[in-house]
């Protein structure tokens, strides 16, 4: 893994928007650092201008104030050009794309070597060829782009962005309109191309919990403190993920570095066990407001036995009944119902 090293340094920097009646200033003094061969997400609440951030650092947005530097260069410096070879970007929106292949739109970013209708020379073939490999595209390249799926897509786009050959690669919202193994699948993608290609990759997300257990750096955004940047690690231990993003019923856990739902509880029953078949008929009973762990004092209790030679693991001893011996989750949730009715 290549060295990281300072990319972009962002000082006093004060970001907005032009509207009808004056420019809306959304956000300012914000200082931060952008490493590379790192992965950077954006979290922040809908509205608290992250997608104007972006745009601002991509330059699609003029700053209001403060200093972007990219590679040690102030950010206005770059002639359009210039920056077409310094930063890429990978939109939200869907391209809406007919008649191209995969391999032909990812040929696109070569764009700023070749002019738009220039054509490929062997080397740009082979930057767009080394692009697929990498993205492990090789299956979608003669694909017409319109018969890819999302995930696909989103694929395509990032390998674009590769043969443009950027050192920085910002991406706005890029697991949007994806299932969840997608959004796994997307964000380890980019965790490794920051790693192995030593490239500056960052981009906005509202996938907090990939962003927590993936993101090298989080730059957490609220509009009381501005931008909060940090590791997960470092953000969990000093209040900042949960005073951000902890609401009514939602609580971070300290123990496992993610959010979790408080239950309400309004019953309760010793737990005795370990193991998997333990924790998971926990966390149901836990879900039906049923408080249990092995402290509880209560007349009735459950056993989970893992090896249970009967295949029945879930044990429920009621005083004065006969013991109920069940096989999955469901048939013990519905013994502890009727015994508790």
């Amino acid at each position: 893994m290549p060295a990281a090293s300072k990319t972009i340094e962002i000082k006093s920097l004060t970001i907005g928007y032009p509207t009808p009646k004056g420019t809306k200033v959304v956000a300012g003094g914000i200082h931060a650092n952008i490493n590379s061969g790192e992965l950077t997400c954006l979290l922040g609440a809908n509205g608290v201008g992250k997608s104007t951030l972006l745009r601002t650092l991509s330059a699609f947005l003029p700053k209001l104030g403060g200093e972007i530097r990219i590679q040690g260069k102030p950010i206005e410096a770059y002639t359009e050009k210039q920056l077409s070879r310094i930063v890429g970007v990978v939109l939200t929106d869907r391209p809406d794309i007919r008649n191209m292949t995969a391999e032909e739109l990812i040929g696109l970013g070569r764009s700023p070597y070749t002019g738009f209708w220039g054509g490929l020379r062997k080397n740009d073939r082979k930057i767009i060829a080394d692009a697929i490999v990498l993205i492990k595209i090789e299956n979608l390249a003669h694909r017409m782009v319109q018969t890819l799926s999302d995930g696909e897509r989103q694929k395509v786009m990032i390998a674009k962005a590769l043969a443009q050959e950027t050192p920085v690669i910002f991406l706005d919202e890029p697991t949007a309109f994806l299932d969840f193994p997608s959004k796994v699948e997307i964000m380890q993608l980019l965790h490794q191309l920051s790693r192995e290609t030593g490239k500056t990759i960052f981009l906005s997300t509202h996938d907090l919990e990939l962003a927590l257990q993936i993101a090298d750096k989080l730059w957490i955004m609220d509009k009381e403190h501005g931008v909060t940047v940090g590791t997960p690690e470092d953000l969990s231990l000093n209040g900042s993920l949960g005073h951000s993003f902890a609401r009514k019923g939602i609580s971070f856990d300290m123990e496992t570095g993610l959010f979790r739902v408080d239950n309400v509880f309004t019953k309760e029953i010793r737990l005795i066990g370990e193991g998997q078949k333990y924790a998971m008929l926990r966390k149901a009973l836990q879900r039906n407001g049923i408080k249990a762990n092995p402290d509880i004092t209560s007349d009735a209790y459950i056993e989970v036995k893992d090896n249970a030679p009967d295949c029945c693991p879930y044990i429920l001893h009621i005083p004065q009944e006969k013991t109920t011996k069940t096989a999955s989750i469901e048939s013990i949730l519905d013994a502890v119902s009727c015994s508790t009715r």
